[in-house]
């Protein structure tokens, strides 16, 4: 399923602060590959700095090239005595992409190749986007070094997302969803994630949740599914075309113990199962458009839509698409550059 720019997989094949040579900006390659992998099994790590406007696209071009995807990380600070984070979007976020390094000339020709791709990204105009930076990581950092860029995350009034590895104190009224990202999308760092968890404990906050059933288009590691059962609905059904999002939720939901009503399983739209009270898309704009008439088949009369991974700038072709299908959109929610839509299909 194609995601939001929150991409990739932050697991094995996403290391992320320890362990690694100190990174080298600039043409790369020949600096950082002539230390050695010393016949270990080590990963080179490409990072891009990039603002808000720019991530999603220079996530698609890392993607290219790394066997794992790219994932994105926001900057943040920490609170709460550095058990909690503040996502600062008015900083770049950085981009991250891994190569095997084993074979040095290799791994320097593709980082060379992905370097000039993402030059050609200024001809567009975006905002700033910063120099190709490496570093290599040894095989033996990969399982822990990237749990670095995952807090213990407040979102909205109630929820609260604590990584697997972290603890977190919880207030009488918090709603704490225990996650691992695994090698998965969705651990709620980015913004589209975000604006689709606010969306949906305000519409638990309406009772529309309230014994509902939940389609998750695109489940990704299961976060919004988990979500939407601990805030009230009866039952979730989670889709993606990615057999290891399918068992990233799965691992997820038995985590939070809600195995008895949140099923994951791989596949797309149609669903094949009866209507439901509300839909969650965690897409991108493009894909949302391209399947507005099957989301809103997937819904009954009356149910929501909740459309998020949308840029400011493809606000209006979204909202377009899914009044061309006879969606009302109700509600608009934003963060940064980024809007979620809450479309009803009418009665």
């Amino acid at each position: 399923m194609t995601r939001s720019a929150e991409a990739g997989r932050p697991s094995a094949a996403k290391p992320g602060a320890g362990g690694a040579s100190a990174a080298k900006p600039g043409v790369l390659g020949h600096d950082v590959l002539a230390q050695g992998t010393g016949g270990k099994t080590a990963w080179l790590e490409l990072a891009v700095e990039a603002d808000v406007e720019a991530v999603e696209a220079v996530s698609e071009i890392l993607g290219r090239f790394a066997p794992g995807g790219s994932s994105v990380e926001p900057a943040f600070e920490l609170v709460d005595e550095g058990l909690g984070a503040r996502v600062d979007p008015t900083r770049p976020a950085i981009v991250r992409a891994y190569l095997p390094a084993r074979d040095a000339a290799s791994a320097h020709r593709v980082a060379l190749e992905a370097e000039a791709a993402l030059g050609h990204l200024q001809a567009f105009g975006l905002r700033p986007i910063g120099e190709l930076r490496t570093r290599l990581v040894d095989e033996a950092d990969w399982a822990d070094a990237w749990k670095a860029h995952f807090p213990v995350m407040r979102i909205g009034r109630r929820l609260v997302i604590r990584p697997t590895w972290r603890r977190h104190r919880a207030a009488p009224d918090d709603v704490v969803i225990a996650l691992d990202p695994g090698m998965a999308f969705g651990t709620g760092l980015h913004p589209t994630t975000r604006l689709c968890l606010a969306t949906i404990e305000d519409a638990a906050d309406r009772g529309d949740l309230d014994r509902a059933r939940v389609l998750d288009v695109g489940c990704g590691s299961g976060i919004l599914a988990i979500a939407a059962a601990r805030l009230g609905a009866e039952s979730v059904l989670g889709v993606d075309t990615d057999p290891i999002a399918i068992e990233a939720t799965a691992a997820n939901v038995r985590r939070n113990r809600l195995a008895r009503r949140i099923l994951a399983r791989a596949g797309s739209l149609p669903s094949g199962e009866r209507l439901f009270d509300i839909v969650l898309a965690n897409l991108i704009a493009s894909v949302l458009m391209t399947l507005a008439g099957p989301l809103r088949d997937e819904l009954r009369p009356g149910g929501l839509l909740v459309a998020s991974g949308i840029f400011a700038d493809r606000e209006t072709e979204v909202a377009d698409a899914l009044r061309a299908v006879g969606l009302a959109v109700v509600e608009r929610a934003t963060e940064g550059d980024w809007v979620a839509l809450t479309a009803r299909r009418p009665a």
